[in-house]
């Protein structure tokens, strides 16, 4: 399992800066497993490809405008990335940019808005911050109202770059649920769906399971050691509802699809903490759950997932060794075969990463 298996190179064009003109219109390369044939097409026919008994598991997390920015007491600037929050709902975790400069100095204010006190380093380079707002609302409401899109550092924007009203639209799932917003980082294979297209499908014989998983700034992290299974796995929360879990139960029901690497982490997660400690997690309502800690990696196989949907994603991630994984389950094969997919999809100039176009892989 050497990191290098998981590595390619990608033209930077090939970056997607923003998102397509319309969601549904993204490029979407079909794999099919059993006959390895690949097809070329667009998300708005991702219908043609799935049987009318297929449900689909989607992510409805929603992002938080985690970015703010403030002043230290000398003057100097700080960008300040909300990551979640720590002992009360006042005070967070979260990435500073300079952080040691910030942590001696001890506090950052925005005038009229914010102060902010750095209680402490943590172990990861992140620091928690208790904040005190001007107006007496929440983290999470001073956030919405001067925060901006935290936005993945390949996505290049200004602090005046007029795509950056259109970030705080698509860079939501048209589904996302803003009771629920301490995400900083999208469930990207979600951004593709439109409204129509999710009527279209159901109408076809499709349903959809909602779940929550709060994803984490570790989704980006690349892997720095040279054996993969070394890498320290990011933990995100996510809960899933009883109806959800359910219908992830039940199989022969019809293909469980999950929208997004987001939805298999926390499917496969829980369906191994079900299987190992059958009642544990269990919220009042019967909702499920916990902290995601789990790493899928080649030779994995997978208990709950039939179809994924993903979008194509960064070199040595984790996201890439899950996707590896699922083209083979219960074999490596599935690294040279991704690799070859990847090298199909740059001579064919689909878009990567985030803002880009998606798989579906049968």
């Amino acid at each position: 399992m050497d990191a290098s298996r998981f590595d390619y190179h990608l033209p930077p064009e090939h970056i997607a800066q923003e998102p397509a003109p319309i969601r549904d219109a993204a490029r979407l390369m079909v794999i099919d497993r059993s006959s390895r044939r690949v097809t070329h097409t667009t998300f708005d026919h991702i219908g043609d490809h799935l049987t009318q008994s297929a449900r689909c598991f989607r992510n409805n997390a929603a992002v938080l405008k985690a970015r703010l920015y403030g002043q230290r007491p000398t003057g100097g600037k700080v960008e300040c990335l909300l990551l979640h929050p720590a002992e009360d709902p006042q005070t967070w975790w979260c990435l500073l940019k300079p952080g040691k400069k910030t942590h001696t100095a001890g506090r950052f204010t925005m005038e009229g808005e914010f102060t902010a006190e750095v209680l402490e380093a943590g172990k990861n380079g992140n620091y928690r911050v208790r904040f005190e707002t001007a107006q007496e609302i929440s983290v999470t409401a001073l956030a919405e109202r001067i925060g901006t899109m935290p936005l993945p550092p390949y996505i290049e924007r200004t602090p005046n770059d007029p795509r950056r009203a259109n970030d705080n639209e698509r860079y939501q799932t048209v589904y996302a649920d803003y009771s629920k917003q301490q995400a900083v980082a999208a469930p990207t294979a979600g951004l593709h769906f439109t409204p129509q297209l999710i009527q279209q499908l159901e109408q076809s014989g499709t349903t959809f399971h909602d779940l929550t998983l709060q994803v984490g700034i570790g989704t980006f992290h690349p892997i720095q050691v040279e054996d993969i299974r070394e890498h320290p796995i990011h933990h995100e929360w996510y809960t899933i509802s009883t109806k959800s879990l359910e219908a992830l139960k039940n199989p022969a029901d019809g293909p469980r699809v999950a929208i997004g690497t987001t939805s298999v982490r926390s499917i496969e997660d829980a369906l191994q903490r079900l299987h190992h400690a059958p009642n544990t997690n269990t919220l009042p309502d019967g909702s499920f759950q916990a902290e995601a800690d789990i790493f899928i990696y080649p030779p994995a196989t997978f208990r709950g997932v039939d179809h994924l949907i993903t979008n194509f994603h960064l070199p040595k991630s984790t996201l890439l060794c899950l996707v590896s994984a699922f083209l083979t389950p219960g074999s490596s094969d599935g690294i040279d075969w991704l690799h070859q997919l990847y090298q199909t999809a740059i001579s064919e100039n689909y878009r990567f990463y985030s803002y880009g176009d998606a798989m579906l892989i049968l």
